[in-house]
């Protein structure tokens, strides 16, 4: 039986990062700097004892995440928002095919909290290194993920690499959302499942 509940928790993961790609082309700045901090941070854990682990241990991480999931799959249909987790699915799936990007992936993540002795987690340099790992690895493996929004926010290459970190950690996110059972099958034929049960975890979020 599966585990809806790592399967949401994980699913939220790539909706946090498809709401912040949304806020940062529409209104070239993050609304919730934890959610950032959040998402950005679970490229750093590379060995988590548990789902949780990756979002800084506390569901309360995944909130953006959650509401953006509930709102979407319930009443709204951003098209920026699909065409942003329906992508990140897609370049995951491509991923899972290609082994040597993986495993290049894979040694350059864990190079990076190497990077945080040096710099901050948030700042330019950092931001700009994870940018590079999604254009030089993730960015190729398929269909590109249009982004659409304000053209003087999208010009700006500080905005740019805070737009393709958070789509590198979605991929991070849908990696998991993989990991823990989750499948293109329930998105068609268990949406209230997944819309039940992100309530349900909703309900118990403590700051």
């Amino acid at each position: 039986m599966k585990n809806y509940h790592n399967i949401v928790l994980a699913f939220a993961g790539v909706f946090q990062s498809a709401a912040l790609v949304n806020q940062l082309a529409m209104k070239g700045e993050i609304e919730n700097q934890n959610a950032f901090q959040t998402t950005i941070r679970s490229l750093l854990q590379t060995h988590p004892e548990n789902l949780l682990d990756v979002f800084g241990g506390q569901t309360f991480h995944l909130k953006l995440g959650l509401e953006t999931l509930i709102e979407q799959f319930s009443t709204l249909d951003d098209r920026n928002i699909v065409t942003c987790w329906s992508g990140l699915l897609n370049l995951e799936k491509q991923l899972s095919k290609d082994r040597e990007t993986k495993s290049q992936l894979a040694q350059r993540i864990q190079r990076l909290p190497e990077q945080l002795t040096y710099h901050g987690l948030l700042s330019e340099r950092m931001l700009s290194v994870m940018a590079g790992i999604y254009v030089d690895l993730i960015s190729p493996l398929g269909k590109k993920i249009h982004v659409i929004g304000e053209a003087n926010y999208l010009q700006q290459p500080f905005i740019q690499d805070k737009v393709r970190a958070c789509l590198l950690a979605g991929v991070r996110s849908a990696i998991l959302w993989r990991q823990m059972g989750g499948n293109k099958w329930q998105l068609l034929f268990s949406r209230s499942k997944i819309i039940n049960t992100a309530k349900e975890i909703y309900l118990t979020l403590h700051p």
